[in-house]
């Protein structure tokens, strides 16, 4: 894979579109006219999380992601618990966003006059579109990549085409000044939007998982990790004003704020078919490409006999990791699913989902911060930014994760952090069990270099 392919990965990945699509009006109602700001300390998160891994890009390659990085640093203890956030945080962006392209389908195809609903038509979308995204998946990930790189790319032309006509529609209203106006900030609201904010970087370093299948890894990759953290925090915080300036109150009440939009500055019909066409590819694509990452994770550890090996095993002729993405793609689908059987509507699945693969990501990125500084201690290599960084990065996720806790937020926000921290906490037993029964599996968490993508044999 060249530059290009990985750049594609790290954006689908992102899915700028699909956020841009639903968390500005989901972060307005705790931030308000800041919601801006929120996006703005998200992206400045994400970048020092960017620093951090760039020390292990620029030095290593391997398909194992932060879980590899993360064992050069602490040890299997570290890379273990990396590797089961990353995956939870994979799968669960993954099943979100299956919901959320199930969703704008339906919206899509209604609005063309092939109108779909209830719990059956739910269920037959996710299913097609779960098995098109295992289908892309297992047939080789230069080929996913650039599918969905085209599919995103067409939804962010989109969707920054109706950015710009609709600010030209608003003439001289288009500076709002009340956005910078912070004498009255919730500084709470705003840290509690940031979850949200934060959820629309998930996956940017998801390049790092391709090291054995990119060309010049060390220099493409690091690049391609902060390039995309920074491209798409500007488009974040360009769509969040032009959000605000357009709907104003409206913003936290709408149920599809893109719509709106278009219909306030008076584009023709066959325009939202578009723009909803575009925010479903978008989050097909971001199907896709956590699917890519879980794969080659599952892989290593298969490899290493963390889980069973029988995934540490590739396709003949493709040479993916298929049974990997094949178990993992059928869970997918079937979560938003059941959800669906028991009375949940799609959006809603997308965002308590997404909620819960957060915490997951944010775990990861805090664990991987704190490895490069001692990475970087083992090699004797001195890095002045690198402290500041991590402490911007591991503070910025703690104090993230605090305010989502404290208050105590409404149902099912309330449980979901418990939740994970249950789930997080049984994958330790198994660790725990690993230690004692196969100390040797242990010992060897993270540290297998695979050259190639090549089943065990």
């Amino acid at each position: 894979m060249g530059s290009t392919e990985l750049f594609a990965q790290a954006i689908a990945n992102i899915a700028p579109s699909a956020v841009i699509a639903f968390t500005a009006a989901a972060i307005f109602l705790t931030a308000g006219r800041a919601t801006w700001l929120s996006f703005l300390l998200a992206t400045i998160i994400i970048l020092a999380v960017g620093y951090s891994i760039l020390q292990f890009a620029k030095r290593r390659a391997s398909a194992g992601s932060l879980y590899n990085y993360a064992a050069t640093g602490l040890g299997p203890v570290g890379a273990y618990v990396t590797g089961v956030t990353l995956v939870i945080g994979c799968f669960c962006i993954a099943a979100a966003s299956l919901s959320g392209g199930v969703s704008y389908t339906m919206l899509t195809l209604t609005q063309v006059g092939v109108p779909l609903s209830g719990l059956l038509a739910q269920i037959a979308v996710a299913i097609v579109l779960g098995t098109l995204a295992v289908f892309f998946t297992i047939r080789g990930i230069r080929v996913s990549a650039r599918v969905s790189f085209v599919l995103e790319l067409l939804s962010i032309g989109i969707i920054v085409l109706l950015f710009v006509l609709t600010l030209s529609h608003l003439g001289a209203a288009a500076w709002d000044p009340s956005q910078f106006d912070l004498s009255e900030l919730s500084f709470s609201g705003v840290a509690a939007g940031m979850v949200l904010a934060i959820l629309g970087f998930v996956g940017f370093s998801s390049a790092d998982a391709l090291g054995r299948e990119a060309k010049n890894p060390f220099r493409a990759i690091p690049r391609v990790i902060m390039w995309s953290a920074l491209g798409v925090g500007l488009l974040y915080i360009f769509g969040a004003y032009t959000q605000v300036a357009a709907l104003g109150d409206a913003l936290g009440a709408s149920a599809s704020p893109l719509d709106d939009m278009a219909v306030l500055i008076g584009m023709p019909e066959w325009f939202n078919p578009i723009l909803n066409g575009g925010i479903a590819a978008s989050f097909f694509a971001v199907v896709v490409a956590p699917l890519n990452v879980i794969g080659r994770i599952l892989y290593v550890m298969g490899k290493e006999g963390v889980v069973d090996s029988r995934l540490g095993r590739t396709h003949d002729r493709f040479q993916t990791p298929h049974r990997a993405l094949l178990i993992s793609g059928v869970l997918v689908t079937l979560t938003p699913s059941i959800f669906y059987v028991f009375g949940a509507d799609p959006i809603s699945v997308l965002v308590w989902v997404n909620t819960f693969g957060t915490y997951g990501y944010m775990v990861a990125y805090a664990v991987i911060a704190i490895a490069s500084i001692v990475y970087l201690r083992q090699l004797g290599m001195k890095n002045r930014l690198l402290p500041i960084s991590v402490t911007v990065a591991v503070g910025g996720m703690a104090f993230v994760f605090w305010s989502n806790i404290v208050p105590v937020p409404a149902f099912p926000f309330n449980i979901i952090p418990w939740l994970f921290a249950a789930i997080l906490g049984t994958a330790m037993l198994w660790f725990v069990f690993l230690a004692q029964r196969h100390p040797a599996v242990v010992a060897a968490i993270g540290t297998t270099e695979t050259d190639l993508l090549k089943g065990v044999g």
